[in-house]
C-alpha cells in the first residue's frame, strides 16, 4: 500500500481516500507521514460508500489525482463497491488504486471492468501462501508515467518493475522462501477451481460460523446485505459475565485465536473465514466457543 502511494502519486498530486474503517484511515495516515496531500470521503463503518460521494468530491477539488479505496474493509468485513467507484474515477480521468489485501484470490475482481490502475494484495490471506511479501498489479502505461514520483528508494515500484524486466531479479535480497510458497499456493489455488472455487469454500466457512454463532445468541455487526465472506464482526453478548479478555484467553488456551474488534462505535470481535480452513474447522471453533461460554457462566 505504501509503495503505491509513495511511488505513483505525482509530487504535486492529491489522494482522495474512501474511508469506512481502520484500513482506509491507515491510507490517510500513510499519506500524511509521506507528505502527500490527501482528503477523505468518510462514511460510517456499517455503511457502504456511494459512488456519488466520490463524484461530488472530485467535482469540487480538481487537485485530486488519485482515488484510493479498500475492497474488503476488514474492520467489519464489509465489501466496498469498487466497480461503481471505479466508473466514476475513470470518468473523471483520475488514477484508481484498490487495496485488495484481504479479498484478492477469493472475491472476483475485474481489473479492466473496474478501471483499476493499481491493485495490491498479499502472499498470504486468500492466496494462502506464507507472510513475507506483498505485490502490486499495475496498468503498464500508468506505471511507466510515474518517472520521478517515488519518495522512497526501497519502495520505488517503477524501479523494481524495470529491474525485473531487465534481469528478472529483485533489487534487494528477496524473500525466497515466501516466493517458493507463493508459487505452490498459486498451483493449489488453480487446483481448487481458482477464485470461484476458493470463494465457494470461504462462503461455506462463513455460513457455518454465522449460523452457529447466531444459534448461541451472537449477532453480527453488519446487516446481512453488506456482509462479505472474508471476515465477520460479532457484537459482544449483553451478559454481565462476558469480558472479551477472558473469552479470548479461554479460546486461545483451546488452540483458537480470534481477532479483537476494530469497530469504533461498538464492542465487537472478529472471526476470519479464510486460509487453509474448512467447514470442519469452523465447527470445531464453534464447539470451543460453546464450551467457553459455558465455562464463563453465559447461557
Amino acid at each position: 500500500v505504501e509503495a503505491v502511494l509513495t511511488s505513483t502519486v505525482p509530487r504535486d498530486g492529491k489522494v482522495l481516500v474512501v474511508v469506512n474503517g481502520a484500513y482506509g484511515r491507515r491510507i490517510t495516515a500513510i499519506c500524511k507521514v509521506a507528505g502527500i496531500d490527501c482528503a477523505a470521503v468518510e462514511c460510517p463503518e456499517h455503511e457502504v460508500p456511494h459512488a456519488g460521494q466520490v463524484r461530488q468530491a472530485l467535482a469540487v477539488d480538481p487537485a485530486i489525482t488519485t482515488v484510493a479505496i479498500i475492497h474488503c474493509e476488514t474492520t467489519t468485513g464489509i465489501i466496498n463497491p469498487i466497480e461503481e467507484v471505479g466508473a466514476v474515477v475513470y470518468e473523471a480521468g483520475k488514477t484508481y488504486f484498490v487495496d485488495a489485501m484481504s479479498s484478492f484470490g477469493a472475491v472476483p475482481i475485474d481489473l479492466h471492468g473496474c478501471h483499476i490502475d493499481y491493485l495490491v494484495s498479499s502472499a498470504n490471506k486468500c492466496i494462502e501462501g506464507v507472510p513475507g511479501f506483498a505485490f502490486c498489479i499495475a496498468r503498464r502505461d500508468a506505471l511507466e508515467a510515474t518517472e520521478g514520483y517515488a519518495r522512497s528508494v526501497s519502495l520505488d515500484l517503477l524501479a523494481q518493475w524495470r529491474g525485473l524486466e531487465r534481469n528478472g531479479q529483485f533489487r534487494f535480497t528477496p524473500p525466497t522462501h515466501a516466493l517458493l510458497a507463493f508459487h505452490q499456493a498459486l498451483i493449489e489455488l488453480e487446483a481448487e477451481g481458482g477464485v470461484e472455487g476458493r470463494g465457494a469454500r470461504y462462503r461455506r466457512n462463513y455460513a457455518c460460523i454465522r449460523d452457529g454463532m447466531r444459534a448461541m445468541g451472537f449477532r453480527e455487526y453488519l446487516e446481512s446485505d453488506k456482509q462479505g465472506y472474508i471476515i465477520t464482526s460479532f457484537r459482544y453478548p449483553e451478559h454481565p459475565n462476558f469480558t472479551f479478555e477472558e473469552f479470548y484467553e479461554r479460546l486461545n488456551d483451546k488452540g483458537y485465536v480470534i481477532y479483537p474488534g476494530k469497530v469504533s462505535d461498538a464492542d465487537c470481535f472478529r472471526i476470519g473465514h479464510v486460509g487453509r480452513l474448512f467447514a470442519s474447522d469452523m465447527r470445531d471453533l464453534l464447539a470451543a466457543v460453546r464450551e467457553t461460554m459455558q465455562e464463563m457462566g453465559i447461557d
